[in-house]
């Protein structure tokens, strides 16, 4: 290193080195942590030292901008790159289209090498230094994020933590007996362990893959596979584990990824008589991994696909020792699940409960919102929460489940049930927006416009919530779930697969003529974007709070921010609904004016305002 690289390689070290060791030490107490957290600072130095000098420029403007991804500019994306454009050029070819929308996210879903034949979507990786063939090389990933931060979006790959593919280097070397990566997984000779453990274990995926261990014949043994007999759990126990995801972090890095989405996350470390879901070592191993991160390549940050309860989310983006020093990014499921939850009931009780008493998220710690993602819809709806506003929690799943699917009297959803599990009643759903809010299939012009709504408003609770609100692919253009999802080989067994679909160059044609479904979506979310990207009061670190006493049809939120206010009031019904006038100078606001209708809002005699069906508004003060 220059005298200058290493003046800065100290100053990170020095202000990194006590989370890095203090993390080691809440994972491994029992090891050597300081010969450890050096050995994992050599992997760092090395990575430094090869950093693209466009990197290493990108590091300084991320330290000297902290709060670059909670800027309300931010608006993401999320695709297969296949089904979006073809191949990792057909990405970069399609920037244009990416530049309308407004986003500066962009989250491509898993490319590095997986298994051949079913894969769980990729997320089986049997290499994570080498791209799918099909879809283009190591230099071409390098050569898109580098077009990709010239046009000012960051890019988002997965980073699969708690798993690897059967055919992974690390599981065919513990296969041929080198009992070095034995140790790499959970390995039982008998099912004594495995079956003690299950007494406590939930199935992710009951009906494919039933149980969460394995018998390997090769192996001779007994393997932990919590998701799929081909996908084998890693032991996070084990440093050696740890120092090989750092080094992989710092590769990934070094190609100009910007955000690593943690997937599993949750599920990382194991312990005896729990469901192995959120165990404090989680937080710690994550703490250890991103001061290495922070140490040689700082514009790198984590996301946290931690998929849980409502209490155990906001740990994962750091609460008590480990505020500030785990994930800088988390997926807020709750906020999904009660959206869909308020439109299906017409009714926000729940989710004003729900949503009101989750903790405070950390100053440096973003949501991601978003109104679908590619995997089905869990309903976590907690039992507590139900009870508090007098619902039975599991009716009211079962209800949502039944809604989304289309069988309960006077659904407008066409979704697909998804691992239907009898004995705990569990039921899943699969399905595009415009699927699940009665957009592909509405037939008449009012239909279609009470749909278009619905569309509108979900897309406006998440982007006006706060984080970054993500677009999932297909949805910008109102596709309804694809009828032939079961035609590829290995998806046949796999509904998700139905709002998965490919954009066809036809359709994003379209996305300019707002006399087609698909110009009016795409507008419209673009709109949001825009308007979005001028309201300070939509910065991340912005406090945002539920007002509990309205119409039982309105959900309303207040954030508070340095340059003012604003209410988002959002009427989940398809009735008129009133709002008091006088909310809004209870806020603060004294001339308030709905931003992304760009009206002002006056009150009636009664001193209410009348929201249409479906209505969603940003308040904000003109005076501001």
């Amino acid at each position: 290193m220059s005298a200058a690289d290493q003046d800065t390689f100290v100053l990170r070290l020095e202000r990194w080195w006590e989370d890095l060791v203090a993390g080691l030490a809440g994972a491994y107490p029992h090891h050597d942590v300081d010969a450890l957290a050096v050995r994992l600072v050599e992997l760092a130095a090395r990575a430094y030292t090869e950093r693209d000098p466009e990197l290493r420029h990108l590091d300084q403007r991320r330290v000297l901008r902290p709060d670059w991804l909670q800027q309300p500019s931010m608006f993401g994306y999320a695709c297969y790159t296949e089904r979006f454009a073809g191949s990792l050029r057909g990405v970069a070819d399609r920037l244009g289209y990416l530049k309308e929308l407004g986003v500066g996210y962009l989250h491509l879903m898993p490319l590095l090498q997986p298994r051949e034949g079913d894969n769980d979507g990729g997320y089986a990786v049997q290499d994570y230094r080498t791209v799918r063939p099909d879809l283009g090389t190591v230099d071409e990933l390098r050569e898109l994020t580098r077009v990709l931060r010239g046009e000012g979006i960051s890019l988002v790959l997965d980073l699969v933590l708690n798993h690897v593919a059967r055919e992974h280097e690390w599981a065919a070397r513990a296969r041929a007996g080198e009992e070095r990566y034995r140790e790499y997984f959970h390995v039982f000779p008998d099912r004594e362990l495995p079956d003690a453990y299950e007494r406590t274990l939930p199935e992710v995926f009951p009906d494919f893959a039933p149980g969460n261990f394995t018998w390997d014949d090769e192996l001779q043994a007994w393997v932990w596979t919590t998701f799929n007999e081909w996908q084998w759990d890693v032991n996070w126990s084990n440093p050696e584990v740890l120092v090989e995801y750092a080094d992989i972090i710092l590769f990934l890095a070094n190609l100009g990824v910007e955000v690593l989405r943690l997937d599993a996350i949750a599920f990382t470390w194991k312990r005896l008589g729990t469901s192995c879901q959120n165990q404090p070592e989680v937080h710690a191993l994550t703490q250890a991994l991103r001061a290495v991160a922070r140490i040689a390549c700082p514009a790198t940050v984590f996301k946290a696909e931690a998929i849980v309860g409502p209490r155990d989310l906001v740990q994962y983006l750091g609460l008590g020792t480990h505020a500030g020093r785990v994930s800088d990014l988390a997926y807020h499921n709750s906020l999904m699940v009660q959206v869909w939850s308020m439109l299906a009931a017409g009714n926000t009780v729940l989710a004003r409960h729900a949503l009101e008493a989750l903790p405070a998220t950390p100053p440096s710690g973003t949501w991601i919102c978003y109104v679908r993602c590619h995997d089905d819809i869990g309903w976590a709806i907690d039992d507590a929460d139900a009870r508090a506003v007098g619902l039975d929690g599991f009716a009211h799943r079962r209800f949502l489940s039944d809604w989304y699917s289309g069988s309960f009297p006077g659904s407008w959803a066409r979704g697909l049930v998804f691992q239907h599990n009898p004995a705990t009643g569990d039921k899943r759903i699969s399905g595009t927006a415009a699927s699940l809010t009665g957009l592909a299939d509405a037939v008449t012009a009012g239909a279609q416009n009470t749909a278009l709504a619905r569309v509108f408003l979900a897309h406006a609770v998440v982007a006006g919530w706060g984080g970054i609100p993500v677009v999932w692919s297909g949805d910008e253009l109102a596709l309804p779930n694809d009828p032939a999802w079961a035609g590829e080989p290995g998806h046949e067994d796999d509904n998700r697969w139905a709002h998965r679909p490919r954009l066809d160059s036809g359709r994003v044609a379209d996305r300019a003529d707002l006399r087609t479904t698909a110009g009016k979506v795409f507008q419209g979310l673009a709109h949001l974007a825009r308007v979005r990207a001028g309201l300070p009061q939509l910065h991340a670190a912005a406090d945002s709070t539920v007002l509990l006493d309205t119409d039982d049809g309105v959900l309303a939120t207040v954030r508070r921010h340095p340059s003012g206010p604003l209410v988002g009031v959002y009427n989940v019904t398809d009735s008129w609904r009133p709002f008091p006038f006088a909310r809004f100078a209870e806020a603060g606001i004294t001339n308030p004016v709905n931003a992304l209708g760009a009206h002002a809002v006056d009150g009636g005699d009664d001193g209410q305002v009348l929201l249409g069906p479906y209505a969603a508004w940003w308040v904000v003060d003109a005076d501001a």
